[in-house]
């Protein structure tokens, strides 16, 4: 269910994204509206397993800007991004590179299950949803949703619905509710129209919120 992007070998796309999208708009008028807004805009993924997972871990509770300037500080001292460098570099460097002690905990505890086969990014692909989640929450660090979000841009699976996405829930209460409040009922109610492709109707409404954003 993915492809290469045709400009560009580097990036992978989703063979289902047209297919999702005309699917969704027959069936919900929301999306009837979105999706022509953002025209041949889709989802993408171009990192590797580690790399993205690395990226998660540091962007964690800061701005979106502030996470792009960490990410280059530590690029810097591991232009390589890959467990046996991230585990040479140590807390110490990986402090200087401005992390906090628990993101450097994090990073090495990432490092160690990769490098040590605890995990198995290379069966992912063929496993399920939930058993890519469970997995991937055993690393620290790694939450529910950052691996729904894995999920969704690193292996575009098509039916991700992340419930604790603060974006997801904003977007469904603009577009669905008017602004009101919205509860994990509401999120299912309205999401059940989207089967089975969940993960491009969240992917639109993220956009929603920032047009401006293209993957």
């Amino acid at each position: 269910m993915i492809k290469k992007h045709p400009a560009d070998p580097a990036i992978s796309v989703p063979a289902y994204w047209e297919d999702a999208k005309a699917e969704l708009m027959k069936r919900d008028r929301i999306m009837r509206k979105l999706i022509p807004q953002f025209g041949d805009l889709q989802l993408t993924s171009r990192d590797d397993a580690f790399t993205t997972l690395a990226r998660s871990i540091i962007g964690q509770q800061i701005t979106v800007k502030a996470a792009q300037a960490l990410w280059q500080r530590f690029l810097e001292a591991c232009p390589k991004c890959a467990p046996l460098q991230v585990l040479k570099l140590g807390p110490v460097n990986l402090a200087g590179c401005g992390l906090s002690k628990r993101k450097a905990e994090y990073l090495l505890d990432l490092a160690k299950h990769f490098k040590d086969k605890t995990v198995h990014p290379d069966k992912w692909a063929e496993m399920t949803d939930e058993g890519v989640i469970a997995e991937m929450v055993q690393i620290r660090g790694i939450s529910r949703w950052t691996a729904e979000m894995f999920l969704i841009f690193n292996l575009l699976r098509p039916n991700i619905l992340p419930l604790d996405d603060p974006r997801l829930l904003e977007g469904i209460s603009n577009s669905y509710f008017s602004g009101e409040p919205v509860s994990r009922s509401d999120i299912r109610e309205v999401a059940a129209n989207w089967e089975p492709w969940r993960t491009v109707a969240t992917w639109y409404l993220w956009r929603s919120l920032d047009p401006r954003t293209s993957a």
